[in-house]
């Protein structure tokens, strides 16, 4: 969203982002090309954002409203009297029981259903294949549906400047937060099973998250201490660097609305193994920028793992078709199909 806000900004269009406050942040500031108000805070921006947008509008009415539908959704076609296209990365559904506990995995679902009914009237961008197969599966007409791909900045992320991994066993890497439903216990299981055929593997597990003890206690249990490293929240170009380094990006989630990680992965001249999910299956081209396997299949995991070890000359060509998948893939690009939908959108409405 930011990066669609900064393109537009450039592109001469007033935007506001309306968003939560946290410990040290202004109300109201500028940033890149937009203004950034911010109210409520984690968990109570739901109740503070009719107030704040009524507000803006009462000031400085808007042309259109882009709704970030995410978890436990805004609902502004209730209070927008500007038309609203709902940006959507991917619905929870019941993927959220296998995140949080019953009770409020209950309360997030039960608080999604609403969303075919309140969003009926609207224009939907998604980010994926998976994103619109799913929409049109629960009702919503396929031409109020728009896929536009993310982005990514390709002068962060790019191949290590000699294009060759560094010697040594091979390195694999997952990325992300570690939540339940990421099954970075997948990643760590892996691991373990590949020890034999290749003595000295490795799995750099980087990012954070409540998920994160659960899968320590894991690798003591397996007693892959040696083999598995937590390397928490790091910064871009430590992200980018064990990228690079890496043999291979382990990516075993439940689901997602797109794997911006296997892109950065692809970005940085590294291959993926996914699982073959929605919003995996679109971020990863089988065969030519990674491997996909069933989610939940250990065997098979492994397999496609241990095939792009033992093949360098596959993976190669792999790392190859990747970095043309991510030359594609630009902010420019999104930007635009996204301006072009606002358009429509506003257009539409009125005639």
């Amino acid at each position: 969203m930011e990066e669609i806000l900064r393109h537009l900004g450039r592109r001469g269009h007033r935007c506001t982002l309306l968003t939560s406050r946290f410990p040290g942040a202004a109300r109201d500031e500028q940033a890149d090309g937009y203004r950034i108000l911010r109210g409520g805070g984690e968990y109570t921006f739901n109740l503070a954002a009719p107030g704040m947008l009524r507000r803006v509008m009462r000031a400085d009415p808007a042309d259109v409203v882009l709704d970030d539908v995410n978890k436990i959704p805004l609902y502004s076609p209730l209070y927008s009297r500007a038309p609203v296209v709902a940006v959507v990365p991917h619905l929870m559904g019941a993927s959220v029981f296998h995140e949080v506990n019953p009770l409020l995995a209950t309360a997030v679902f039960a608080a999604e259903q609403p969303v075919r009914f309140v969003y009926r009237h609207c224009h939907f961008e998604v980010i994926s294949e998976s994103t619109r197969d799913e929409l049109v599966a629960r009702g919503w007409e396929p031409e109020r549906i728009t896929v536009v791909h993310c982005g990514i900045d390709r002068e962060t992320y790019q191949p290590a400047a000699t294009r060759e991994k560094p010697g040594g066993p091979p390195r694999l890497v997952f990325v992300g937060r570690l939540k339940r439903y990421k099954f970075v216990d997948h990643a760590i299981r892996l691991v373990a099973r590949l020890r034999a055929a290749h003595p000295g593997v490795t799995l750099t597990i980087v990012g954070s998250g409540d998920g994160r003890p659960d899968f320590e206690a894991l690798v003591r249990t397996l007693g892959a201490g040696d083999a598995v490293r937590f390397a928490g929240f790091v910064s871009t170009e430590e992200k980018v660097r064990l990228l690079q380094d890496a043999h291979v990006l382990v990516n075993p989630s439940l689901k997602e609305g797109w794997g911006l990680t296997n892109v950065e992965a692809s970005a940085c001249g590294t291959a993926v193994v996914a699982a073959d999910v929605p919003g995996l299956r679109d971020s990863v081209l089988h065969g030519r920028t990674g491997l996909l396997y069933p989610h939940g299949d250990l065997d098979a995991l492994a397999a496609a793992t241990d095939r792009l070890l033992r093949d360098p000359d596959e993976r190669r060509r792999m790392e190859a078709e990747g970095l043309r998948w991510a030359d594609s893939l630009t902010w420019a690009r999104c930007g635009d199909e996204t301006l072009a939908l606002i358009e429509r959108v506003v257009a539409g409405h009125r005639r």
